[in-house]
């Protein structure tokens, strides 16, 4: 989304953009929970926004992008993030998804994380949020059924999240790979961009992310592809368009960033 600046996703045509995301700004007691979900048809853009109350938001049937305190996550189906009250982010969905989101009072909340934290959305917990959206339920059953939640939430065990460099000198090749992530220029390109050579470039990636530059644009590939995977693309198509060399390399890539192979994700 090169319309968007630094850090976005190339926009599609059809995405519908929300400039102003409603949540409730404050929660009334005795609710600690406040649950919505809604199904969304076309792709789905949130500007940068942030909300007083914690928010555990997921998607089910696709997969979810959000761009936060200096790192990017993505999160398929099966799994949330929890952000914490006024921590400013931005993301987007895939098309044909239910969006649920669940906010959560500060101060009120026996269980919260202090960072952007992917959880594990279990079948208990997603029956349990489901439940919470009834506007009928009785104060004891809302209260019962908050307490389980609380119970039941617990960091996944991969976090599936890539550090953004902050370093403004690798901005335009940040920038460039964020919009593009098949950008097929080899390290010497992108260092003659920024007048830097390929070691001080190597570096630079090496010392602000943990990874080397080959692995961070492998990882933000694989991040790209779960979108593509969530939308039913076979996995040698998607192993294609997001340019390895092969079916198997992209498999083994896609197993040590997030886990399990893009097979059994679809799956």
């Amino acid at each position: 989304m090169t319309d968007q600046g630094r850090g976005s996703w190339r926009r599609e045509a059809n995405t519908v953009v929300l400039h102003e995301v409603p949540a409730p700004e404050r929660l009334s007691e005795p609710y600690v929970i406040v649950a919505e979900s809604a199904f969304v048809e076309v792709p789905l853009e949130f500007e940068q926004h942030s909300h007083e109350a914690h928010e555990l938001v997921w998607v089910r049937g696709g997969t979810m992008t959000v761009r936060l305190d200096g790192v990017i996550v993505t999160v398929p189906d099966g799994y949330g993030l929890w952000i914490p009250s006024g921590m400013a982010h931005s993301g987007r969905m895939t098309a044909s998804t239910v969006l649920s989101d669940a906010f959560f009072a500060p101060g009120h909340s026996p269980v919260s994380f202090d960072r952007a934290t992917v959880i594990e959305i279990t079948p208990l917990l997603a029956s349990l949020m489901t439940h919470l959206e009834d506007p009928g339920l009785s104060d004891g059953a809302r209260a019962r059924a908050e307490s389980v939640v609380f119970d039941a939430l617990a960091p996944a065990t991969r976090q599936m999240t890539l550090q953004v460099p902050s370093i403004e000198r690798l901005d335009p090749i940040v920038s460039a790979l964020l919009a593009d992530a098949n950008d097929p220029r080899s390290l010497g390109e992108w260092a003659a961009l920024i007048g830097a050579s390929e070691r001080t470039v190597a570096r630079l990636f090496r010392a602000h992310t943990g990874l080397s530059f080959s692995q961070w644009r492998q990882t933000l590939r694989v991040h790209h592809a779960l979108g593509l995977l969530s939308e039913g693309y076979p996995v040698h198509e998607v192993s294609d368009l997001m340019g390895f060399a092969q079916p198997s390399t992209f498999i083994a890539s896609f197993k040590r960033v997030m886990g399990v192979t893009p097979g059994s994700l679809q799956a």
